[in-house]
């Protein structure tokens, strides 16, 4: 397979079935008098230019508009505006002011992912100033600069998302804690066998033996660690800079019986000074940042023994839309992976190679990212009252958004899930 993604941005794979487990909107069904305001007419005005599939807007005073594509009609979106300042937030902050009116409460959907999914591919066809502010995109593109991952901001980035507690993972997590991309090879499997699946690729890129050392970048709740250490019997050393995942990732190989054999670290992966068999990070480079790939290629080829092999699973980005995406912060980067950066592919696999790597091998899951966070968030809405408990409304709205909007980057591809090896000679 080619190293950049083959696919065109507008070739979509099947969307899942409607979320059915979104709660009910009576509270934007009820009919308000007046007319539309200025700002929801300037909003209506720019979907007119939509071409792909239709979309279904419900006013604030209870009017629906329709609006239909010439293609793909079976994409189908709907939007209940609640309050104007929906348009005030999008032309002041464009992408990331649409997802902030989300947070709000300024508008809602039945399904996130469908009408994310239909917005996104005609974007290029919307009528109006959408995404145009130059002010906000410079500032948002220095706030994000601002969080660029030196080993002391690094270690805040990881705590900012990582440490909202164990037991907030815990709620929507399957039982191998795994937060990344699993693989589903059938239609029927539960999540937790697809995560297992994605273990067993990584596992078998790795060629692991008994006899190796294995370092893993970025433990997450151990759930690698511990398979890798039950399948092979190799010994495994796992860094993160997550003080609530270190904890819980040894309590959890201590309970699996090899606490003897895996070992967790609170370390900076530009610190490693031992050498080792195999290493494997599983959607690590995602938070390293752009002007430290260079340095984390480095740092793993400098961790391999020589004839040793790494296992890199990581989100990409399509090609065309590199340039665009990295001059400004988009939605993930300001709330939920400050200081985060993906790669395309091909800028990847250079990176790899520049810094004495060999990559072979490298496939790519999109849907089955997709299909994963799509579970996710069932399982999120399953316990929103838990959530609800021990965070704030606005704060389950953004971890929704984020959920579905990542689901919409897979399903139309705007970015991918590859799994490489890399080598070194």
């Amino acid at each position: 397979m080619d190293k950049e993604q083959p696919q065109a941005l507008a070739e979509t794979r099947p969307m899942m079935p409607a979320d059915g487990f979104s709660p009910e909107l009576p509270a934007l069904l009820a009919k308000r008098s007046g007319g539309i305001s200025l700002g929801v007419r300037l909003l209506l005005f720019m979907l007119k230019g939509l071409r792909i599939g239709a979309l279904e807007v419900h006013l604030p005073n209870g009017e629906v508009r329709h609006f239909r594509g010439q293609e793909r009609l079976e994409l189908h979106g709907v939007l209940h505006i609640r309050s104007g300042a929906l348009i005030r937030q999008v032309l002041r902050n464009g992408e990331v002011g649409f997802g902030e009116a989300y947070m709000d409460g300024h508008w809602d959907s039945p399904d996130l992912t469908a009408l994310l999914t239909v917005l996104y591919l005609n974007e290029p066809y919307f009528t109006g100033p959408y995404e145009k502010n130059p002010v906000s995109r410079f500032l948002g593109w220095l706030k994000h600069k601002s969080r660029a991952n030196t080993k002391k901001q690094a270690l805040k980035n990881i705590q900012y998302h990582y440490d909202l507690g164990n037991s907030f993972y815990r709620l929507w997590l399957d039982d191998t804690m795994a937060y990344s991309s699993a693989v589903f090879r059938s239609p029927n499997e539960t999540l937790m066998q697809a995560q297992l699946n994605k273990f067993a690729n990584m596992f078998e890129r790795l060629d692991l033996k008994p006899e190796h050392t294995l370092l893993e970048i970025g433990s997450g709740w151990g759930g690698f660690a511990i398979y890798a250490a039950q399948r092979s019997g190799c010994r495994v050393h796992s860094i993160t800079l997550s003080k609530e995942q270190l904890e819980e990732a040894q309590r959890r190989a201590q309970a699996a019986g090899v606490g003897d054999r895996v070992s967790f670290e609170l370390r900076d992966y530009r610190d490693v000074q031992d050498q080792y068999d195999r290493v494997v990070s599983i959607e690590m480079y995602e938070a390293v940042g752009e002007e430290y790939w260079p340095t984390y290629f480095r740092a793993i080829q400098r961790a391999l023994k020589p004839g040793g092999r790494a296992a890199i699973q990581g989100i990409t980005i399509h090609p065309e839309i590199f340039d665009a995406y990295r001059r400004k912060m988009d939605f993930i980067q300001k709330y939920i992976f400050p200081g985060g950066m993906l790669a395309t592919p091909g800028v990847f696999i250079d990176a790899a190679n520049c810094a004495g790597l060999t990559a072979q091998q490298p496939e790519f899951f999109a849907r089955d990212y997709a299909d994963t966070l799509a579970v996710w968030h069932r399982n999120v809405l399953a316990v929103r009252d838990t959530i609800l408990q021990q965070f704030d409304a606005r704060f389950l709205r953004m971890w929704r958004y984020y959920l579905s909007y990542c689901e919409c980057g897979f399903r139309v591809e705007r970015v991918n899930l590859m799994q490489v090896t890399l080598t070194k000679p």
